[in-house]
């Protein structure tokens, strides 16, 4: 097991949900925040032109499937080797005679297929390509999970099938390593059946004195972990609230190690503005490396900018002159988003619903995309029907004037223009009918 530590968040096409931090392009997890769960496009803590913002998965009570992370297993072909005779030559007519082949013992070639067999049943089915283009439904993704996780189930019980049949074959090591990575994933996805399997299995690695820190961390920061997602229900506060429990545990038992700075980092970065501003002090002043420090900093910075008027003003795609300062007496919600994040994309049936509910009443949108194509926004836009105004320079200035390093970002300007929220995409209707209920 390998401790992948790095800035966060990550993710667009697949989404575990780890507190690990793996930064890429296959929305694996983001700086600080759990495995197997929902996604979303970011970078990492420092800001970055909008053209480098990395997909990362980050905690939210709402969305998108999760990928199973054991996606690039090498397929070993074990029969057919050559064996050269080592014995003396009986006689110089055999001797001259190059050694044939010997035929592979019926254990290898039985053994070679059921690794075969284990190495196409781990490989999880991807998304239907109709997901890239029409946001699925809360149902469909249900499903798409369930059918992922019972998948996830079978292919770990076929890895403890191949290292029981061939405990001495030199791939049992690995098939080993292959349950507990498909049980992980099998639970993340909602697979309940499995848990006491993998709790088992890590118990018993736990107890393994020869277990390094960085595998013994794991572990502990896997539990950690599924006692945060078991809280999804409950809502992200809650989740966030369940996660930092753990670290902070977590961070008794290894204070040492800079993960736990950036998981806190991350919480920081999730949670309301009181308590983000708390987080960040405490990691500022901390001993973390100067990296994750950095990034506390800079979030101490966007912090900042709650409780003060927001400039935003430009000339939308038809034209349209928006200005946020003119645009008082209405709740606005600042969308940082673009058509070729997938979780973004994922969002937009919920915005959707908010602004039909909610326009009447003084509700406005204002989208500042990430694009870098006019021609596929305006194309995308015409497609879905978004009637609220889109911000598109080619270069996101928006972005980098207010240092956002995820998308969506979602932030909620009160009626007289004040920024009030960082994190408007949790419970935004109700966000929204709270600001709306405020006196001008």
């Amino acid at each position: 097991m390998s401790s992948n530590s790095v800035s966060e968040a990550t993710t667009l096409d697949g989404n575990r949900v780890r507190i690990r931090f793996e930064v890429g392009k296959k929305c694996d997890s983001l700086s600080g925040t759990l495995r197997h769960a929902s996604r979303i496009c970011t970078q990492s803590h420092a800001p970055r032109k909008a053209s480098t913002l990395i997909q990362t998965p980050i905690i939210t009570t709402h969305n998108i499937l999760s990928v199973m992370r054991h996606s690039s297993i090498k397929v070993i072909l074990l029969a057919g080797l050559l064996s050269v005779s080592s014995t003396q030559a009986q006689s110089d007519k055999s001797a001259s005679k190059p050694a044939s082949p010997s035929k592979p013992e019926p254990a290898d070639v039985e053994a070679g297929r059921a690794w075969e067999e284990l190495l196409k049943i781990s490989q999880p089915p991807p998304p239907p390509e109709t997901w890239k283009t029409t946001a699925p439904s809360a149902d469909t993704i249900a499903k798409f999970r369930a059918m992922q996780a019972e998948l996830a189930g079978n292919a770990a019980q076929k890895a403890k099938d191949f290292y029981s049949r061939f405990p001495s074959h030199s791939k049992a090591g690995e098939a080993r390593e292959k349950e507990y990575e498909l049980l992980e994933a099998a639970v993340a996805m909602g697979n309940a059946r499995m848990l006491s399997r993998l709790e088992a299995l890590e118990a018993a690695r736990l107890k393994d004195p020869a277990l390094s820190e960085d595998d013994r961390f794991q572990l502990r920061l896997s539990a950690v972990q599924r006692a945060a997602m078991s809280k999804m229900s409950e809502g992200q506060p809650v989740v966030f609230g369940e996660f930092e429990k753990g670290v902070r545990v977590l961070q008794k038992e290894f204070p040492k190690r800079p993960e736990i700075f950036e998981m806190l980092l991350a919480v920081a970065s999730q949670s309301e503005a009181e308590k983000g501003r708390e987080l960040a002090q405490e990691i500022a002043g901390s001993g973390a490396p100067d990296e994750i420090k950095a990034g506390a900093k800079d979030l101490l910075k966007k912090l900042e900018r709650v409780g003060k008027p927001l400039q935003i003003k430009f000339t939308d795609l038809v034209g349209k002159e928006v200005d946020l300062q003119k645009m008082r007496g209405k709740v606005v919600l600042v969308d940082f988003w673009a058509t070729w994040c997938g979780p973004c994309v994922a969002e937009l049936p919920k915005i959707k619903a908010a602004y039909e509910k909610l326009h009447p009443k003084g509700f406005e949108i204002v989208s500042i995309s990430f694009d870098r194509e006019k021609e596929k926004l305006e194309k995308f836009v015409a497609k879905e029907k978004i009637p609220w105004a889109q911000h598109f320079d080619g270069a996101s200035v928006f972005g980098e004037q207010y240092g956002i390093a995820a998308i969506p970002t979602m932030w909620l300007v009160d009626q007289k223009g004040i920024l009030r929220d960082l994190n408007a995409r949790e419970g935004l209707e109700e966000k929204v009918e709270n600001l709306l209920k405020e006196k001008r």
